[in-house]
Formats: C-alpha cells, structure tokens, sequence
C-alpha cells in the first residue's frame, strides 16, 4: 500500500472554490494530462486547456469531454482574447514560467469581475516557514495513509497518483519563495492575494475590477 498522494489533486477543490458559480468560459493554464480541465468541464460551458508539453496535451486530449478545448502552447506567448474568460486557473503550472510575464498576459483575458486563481510551488523559505514545513512534513504520511485505506476500501481514488504524472515537467527548485512571488505578483496586480497552503504549495487569487 503506498502512502504517496497527488497533492496537485488535493488542491483542485481550492480553487473550484474560488470560481462563480456558474462560468461560461474557463482558461486552464498548465493542464497536464488533462484531470482538472475534466472537473471544469462539469463548472463551465468551455474550458481552454493549454500545455506546452506536446506529450500532456495528447493525453489530455483522451480524456477531455467534449466541451474541453486542449491546445499546446506556452502561457507567456499564447494569443489570449481580450476579456473573454470568466475565470483563469492553473495548478502548479506558474513556477515554470516568470510569474511577472505570465500575470501580465493572463490578465487583460479575464472578464470584468473574472477570477485569476492559482495553485503554484514555492521554493523553500528558511527559517521562516519552519513550521509550516514541520507540520507538512509529519501530516503528509498521515493523510497517505488514510487516503490509501480509503481507495483500498473502494471508497473513491482519493488523491492517487495519476500514471501521467511522471511525463509531467519537474522542476527541482522554484525560482521564488511565497514571500518573493507575494512581492511580485502584488506589483504586476494590484489587490492580488497570496497565501502560504500547507503542503507545499501557495494560492495565488485575484479578480479582475468591474
């Protein structure tokens, strides 16, 4: 019984929180194999799921229902129409880019009122995540053991590990720290949010005003 998870998949729920309650269209940023812009699909009239990886956008083509458009592009140089999403998402997809760029491209896209929400890996900042670290570090094997019971029990997968996901890019070590990409972002888009998440991850949110 392993007790690794998918973290990426944890935080999916996140950011479905932060989007509105109904969306016309949704641009998702990094998908991957295609899971979460699945999720979207069931939120949203059309998702726009773009990926730079030519073998993550071909799966995610397979699974993409039919209201899901999967495109290989690169978020920094992808031809975005202006005003034309009610939300942007992206689950740990940002770091590999220059998150100033990425935010001033994604930005004139979004509609009046249109959420940017965003699950991005931070790199290490000691000592002064030190606890937030430690209590990561003794919950993950705790929450890999119930989640695996759980899927053991037939009780929904639970956070398993996608077999896409070694294909996935890795990046070993971030550029920025949440306190550098919170400095960052706060001087591309004025009102942004950005906030530590426990296991390893930050939450990026902004709305665009009316």
């Amino acid at each position: 019984m392993t007790l690794h998870w998918d973290h990426n998949a944890y935080y999916q729920r996140v950011l479905l929180r932060q989007l509105p309650p109904r969306c016309a269209r949704v641009l998702d940023v990094g998908c991957g194999a295609g899971a979460f812009a699945a999720r979207l699909a069931g939120r949203a009239d059309h998702v726009d799921a773009i990926d730079k990886s030519a073998a993550m956008i071909e799966a995610a083509r397979q699974r993409a229902p039919a209201n899901v458009t999967c495109s290989l592009a690169d978020v920094t140089e992808a031809a975005l129409p202006a005003a034309h999403y009610d939300a942007i998402v992206s689950v740990t997809a940002l770091h590999h880019v220059r998150l100033a760029d990425a935010l001033r491209h994604l930005a004139p896209a979004l509609r009046p009122g249109g959420v940017l929400a965003a699950v991005v890996l931070p790199r290490v900042d000691l000592p002064r995540e030190a606890p937030t670290e430690i209590i990561a570090a003794a919950a993950n094997p705790v929450l890999g053991a119930v989640f695996a019971a759980l899927r053991t029990a037939g009780r929904g997968d639970w956070y398993g590990l996608d077999a896409t996901n070694e294909a996935m890019p890795k990046v070993v070590d971030p550029p920025l720290t949440t306190r550098q990409a919170r400095e960052v972002a706060a001087a591309t888009l004025p009102g942004v949010r950005v906030r530590r998440l426990l296991f390893w991850r930050y939450l990026l949110l902004w709305r665009r005003p009316v």
